[in-house]
């Protein structure tokens, strides 16, 4: 997330931009200070790994205000059209009673209409509330079915309570383009602010809050991307078109570096297919689990995790090398490491506040760490297959019960077979901590 502050997805890049651009009313200022502790109070701020969080608000923000002020848009937008996507853009997704990480577009606006320094501060910006409301409402994604028709219900609603809109088709048209256009910028979000590194952690991020499986991470990826590009072409195109080259630029390469990582996915699901490729769970012999490039072989797989299943980076050599570290690494038939499974006395980790497992300090249960497999290989069954050699590791070391976390149908599955157990559900991310015993 550095990389997209440094480039101006922040505070100081906002403010600069409406400087620039002759908004300088100090209101935008408070009105940006003010949301901005909203989300950092509310959890949605620097601490919260999902894609909604502050750092896309400001982003879209940022890159509304690029696209909306550049000589090159061929909109011809109005200071008060700016200064209305400059508002929708700061709370499109301000959720404080998210559930998942989707915001609801309702609870959003119900949340903004109810906050008064919100609502004096748009007074004071000569900012109309029921327009913003018809703004955020145009980002409901997808724009189909009963989503759809449910939103251009309110948005009807919104234009009634506004005398420049009321009865006035024109108008209500021109808002309903600003909300449209308000909407691919947010998909465009932060993806034109970094390198490809900085995007894929962006589609982690989003997988990961949503609760999707690691193999759907590229596919639904590449969907995104061309659903954008293939049917939202002409706002899509008059947004990338007003943005800097360098944006521009990243934005495309993130979308052809996915496409390429498609690509590689089905070339290996074809291989496993056809029998050309294998997959091996194998245990390493501590003299192997000692060399630096076996080390640095798995540190790299390790890194492709999502941050909040990274657990002990600082520490992730000395514990590779420990006898006391259950260790399993699946390999291809060629020897070539993808996927690793690994963990160790519960004692030895420290877990959140929020979960409290009854067997801590017991010296019984075994944790294992979320399964770690490259970019390409989920889906195959390698996962089952690390897991259950290490699940007959703990076994030997005569541990009695396993912990761990997974997503929460996959938990559910577990029930009967296993006789899984929740211990602590965790959401939005349904990303929960279970037990089974051994």
């Amino acid at each position: 997330m550095q990389f997209a502050r440094e480039l101006g997805a922040s505070r100081s890049g906002i403010i600069e931009t409406l400087d620039e651009n002759g908004l300088q009313e100090p209101v935008l200022v408070r009105m940006l200070d003010y949301i901005i502790g909203l989300f950092e109070s509310r959890g949605l701020g620097e601490d919260y790994y999902g894609y909604h969080n502050i750092h896309h608000e400001l982003a879209v923000t940022y890159i509304v205000l690029l696209s909306a002020c550049s000589k090159d848009n061929p909109s011809d937008l109005s200071d008060s059209d700016i200064k209305h996507l400059y508002a929708a853009a700061l709370l499109h997704d301000f959720d404080p009673l998210k559930s998942v990480d989707k915001p609801h577009e309702k609870r959003v606006i119900s949340f903004v209409s109810g906050d008064p320094q919100i609502v004096s501060m748009m007074e004071e910006a000569g900012i109309s509330l029921p327009l913003v409301r018809a703004l955020i409402l145009r980002t409901t994604h997808p724009w189909r079915g009963e989503g759809r028709r449910r939103a251009q219900q309110q948005m009807a609603a919104c234009f009634a309570a506004v005398d420049s809109t009321r009865d006035n088709r024109a108008m209500q048209e021109h808002y309903e383009r600003l909300g449209h256009y308000l909407s691919v910028v947010d998909r465009v979000g932060g993806y034109a602010l970094g390198d490809f590194a900085h995007s894929m952690e962006l589609a982690k991020m989003n997988a990961h809050a949503l609760a999707w499986s690691p193999s759907l991470i590229v596919r639904r990826s590449v969907g995104y991307f061309e659903d954008l590009l293939n049917n939202e072409t002409e706002i899509f195109q008059m947004v990338m078109g007003s943005l800097p080259r360098a944006m521009r630029k990243n934005f495309f390469d993130t979308v052809l570096s996915f496409m390429h990582l498609r690509s590689r996915e089905i070339s290996i699901q074809a291989d496993y297919t056809y029998d050309n490729l294998r997959l091996v769970p194998t245990i390493d012999a501590i003299e192997t689990r000692r060399d630096p490039s076996f080390v640095s072989s798995l540190l790299s797989i390790f890194d492709e995790l999502p941050r909040p299943l990274q657990f002990g980076r600082d520490t992730f050599k000395e514990s590779v090398a420990d006898p006391e570290v259950i260790l399993n690494t699946l390999r291809l038939n060629d020897g070539r490491i993808i996927g690793f499974a690994k963990g160790g006395p519960l004692e030895h980790y420290t877990l959140s506040a929020e979960i409290r497992d009854s067997n801590f300090g017991l010296y019984n249960t075994v944790f294992l760490e979320p399964l770690a497999l490259r970019m390409g290989y989920w889906g195959l069954g390698g996962g089952s297959k690390m897991r259950h050699l290490f699940v007959m590791q703990s076994y030997s070391k005569q541990f009695t019960y396993l912990t761990s976390f997974a997503l929460r149908a996959v938990i559910q599955s577990r029930v009967g077979k296993e006789r899984a157990e929740f211990v602590k559900k965790i959401d939005p991310e349904r990303w929960d901590y279970y037990r089974i015993r051994l």
